[in-house]
């Protein structure tokens, strides 16, 4: 009798797994009522073939178009339409096999209210990004801290390789500092699950799209914060990796077709050459390998041909934003994606957000060579619909600025000639400007940690044409190079862990230097948010001469001049070549220190110094 009871068990175990095996779909789920209502789900049963079962969904308002097995029968793609008077509830994916069945749920969702205005804002000239890598910043919730079954176990704060325990957490409770300084936006590095051995924190090899790292609260804490943080009035910003995956996603361990992914007989590396995408003398094999080499060997590089791996990517574009309501797109790696495809997939966005904004990673020299990724003004066969570009350009201009002496093309030449060769821009103030990132070196360092300079390159950040981006801890001249590795520009925010011995999130917390470059920061990046004519004005630079460079911002009847002494000794100058813009002006207002005074004949400057200030 046992031994029946046992035998009956297993059988019913043994039917029951058979279908258990079902458990992934992707898209996870969808909305009723979006302009993108014909989706493709792609199907995973991980144990079994797919070929042996028919698939079938009763759902009213929902209907299925077509349904595909892929080479790997452990896959199968099935087309739906979602009606436009389809209801939110819970769509019963069915497998039939014989005469038995189970099946799925895959749940329609009720949209999000507020398009454009509660969420998917987009970005504009008014706002100011703070770059945050979230493993560095501060940790919220130490449960989190290591997750078990995760490949990377690392959590050692005294190096620079390992995960320190950061979260999303640790960022909403500090909303308030980003409120003070002035930022109205976040960008965080990659959020969604990284599932690799080593070398974790950046989070720029994701191992399953429809999972938030754990490690960094999933997806709770995630929508935690960006509901947190719209009520405090900032944006936030995903980060999009459209050009790879991490060797470890289950997409490339458990490949549908190895058409998926771009091979090469023997392991080929990307060029990192984006000039021959434009170069009209360029090789086929050049391009090919720029476009389809790998970023690393870990990191296979997607097929964006394959109308799959389109559909996969483009639905979760637009997944994530209304998943979680994000209100932008920072793409990674831009140039080495697909470029008719990222037109495709930014169309797609902004079609159903039409206020989103979208822009790239172009980590390019030259600005023919990165407009050529945005739109622009050129009559060329390949015609770019990505709205902006991170600004690499000025940022070597300003470096130039900084760091070289006055030329014909160098020192602040070099930066005054980016900038005049804005006319290649469809929106040249659509750029993001910054001065570093998680990638480079911090910017205090490149100037020898030079107050002075550091200060007169971000008063310029925050005063020029584009949308500026503040990385963590710039507003605290933060130091560090990338050499011997780029952790070295990954450091920890002090205070944002329990026992920190100092805590820079407040004045008591931070030197007597931090604390003077973070109120430089805070008074013009709070000047700035109310200020039409350093968000929205038009930019007049003039030629710089004897390394003072002079620009203007001017809206209606408001006149922001800027006046930068780049070079080594002090400078006096009359004001009377820039009347164009200063006749019947007569007194100007010091931003940073607010003194008032009658507008001089003559002003001098001291060395690598800045002047900013409202002209009346």
């Amino acid at each position: 009798m046992n031994k029946l009871l046992v035998c009956l068990f297993l059988l019913l175990f043994a039917t029951a797994d058979a279908f258990a095996q079902y458990a992934n779909v992707y898209p996870t789920n969808w909305w009723v009522g979006m302009k993108m209502n014909k989706i493709q789900l792609l199907l995973h049963g991980e144990l079994g073939s797919l070929s042996e079962e028919k698939i079938i969904i009763k759902y009213p308002g929902v209907s299925i178009n077509k349904i595909t097995l892929l080479k790997n029968d452990d896959y199968a793609t099935v087309d739906i339409t979602i009606a436009p008077n389809a209801k939110p509830g819970i769509v019963n994916i069915e497998f039939i096999r014989d005469n038995r069945g189970h099946s799925i749920a895959f749940e329609l969702k009720a949209k999000r209210k507020g398009n454009g205005t509660t969420y998917a804002q987009g970005l504009t000239s008014a706002d100011l990004m703070y770059l945050i890598m979230p493993d560095r910043f501060s940790n919220g919730d130490i449960s989190n801290d290591k997750v078990a079954g995760m490949l990377d176990q690392t959590l050692r704060r005294d190096t620079v390789f390992n995960r320190h325990g950061g979260d999303l957490k640790g960022i909403q409770n500090h909303l308030n500092y980003f409120k003070e300084l002035g930022i109205t936006s976040l960008w965080l590095n990659p959020v969604i699950e990284n599932d690799m051995p080593n070398r974790t924190e950046h989070g720029y090899a994701f191992t399953n799209h429809y999972v938030v790292d754990r490690r960094l609260g999933g997806e709770v804490a995630y929508k935690n914060l960006i509901n947190a943080a719209h009520q405090n009035g900032l944006k936030v910003i995903q980060d999009a990796v459209y050009n790879h995956i991490g060797i470890e996603h289950i997409l490339y361990k458990q490949m549908p077709d190895s058409s998926w992914f771009h091979w090469w007989p023997t392991y080929t590396n990307t060029s990192y050459k984006d000039q021959v995408l434009f170069d009209p003398h360029s090789s086929i094999i050049d391009s090919k390998i720029m476009a389809d080499g790998w970023f690393t060997p870990s990191m296979p590089d997607w097929n964006h041909n394959n109308k799959n791996v389109q559909n996969y990517l483009i639905q979760h574009a637009i997944w994530s934003v209304e998943e979680f309501g994000i209100d932008a797109w920072r793409i990674d790696t831009y140039a080495y994606n697909d470029l008719n495809f990222m037109n495709t997939c930014n169309a797609a966005l902004l079609k159903e957000y039409p206020k989103i904004f979208m822009f790239g990673e172009t980590w390019v020299h030259g600005v023919p060579n990165q407009s050529y990724f945005t739109e622009n003004n050129y009559n060329i066969p390949y015609k770019s619909n990505l709205q902006g570009a991170t600004d690499f350009q000025a940022l070597w201009g300003i470096k130039d600025a900084m760091t070289k002496d006055f030329g014909w093309t160098d020192g602040v030449n070099r930066l005054y000639t980016t900038l005049a060769q804005d006319f290649m821009y469809k929106i040249p103030e659509n750029n993001v400007v910054f001065l570093d990132n998680h990638d480079i070196n911090r910017f205090y360092s490149e100037v020898g940690e030079d107050l002075e300079k550091y200060k007169t390159a971000l008063g310029w950040m925050l005063t020029t044409r584009g949308i500026p981006q503040l990385y963590y801890g710039d507003e605290l001249a933060t130091a560090g190079y990338t050499s011997p590795s780029d952790g070295y520009v990954r450091l920890d925010f002090k205070g944002g862990w329990e026992g920190d011995k100092e805590n820079n999130f407040v004045a008591s917390g931070r030197t007597q230097k931090q604390n003077e470059i973070f109120n430089y920061v805070k008074k013009l990046a709070n000047f700035r948010k109310q200020s039409m004519a350093l968000t929205l004005g038009k930019l007049t630079q003039f030629v710089p001469i004897d390394a003072v460079y002079v620009y203007f911002r001017t809206y209606k009847n408001e006149t922001v001049m800027v006046v930068m002494n780049t070079g080594k000794n002090s400078n006096t100058f009359d004001l009377a070549r820039f009347s164009e813009i200063l006749k019947g002006k007569m007194t100007m207002q010091n931003i940073v220190t607010d003194n008032k005074s009658d507008i001089p004949k003559q002003l001098t400057m001291q060395a690598n110094s800045i002047l900013i200030a409202l002209v009346k």
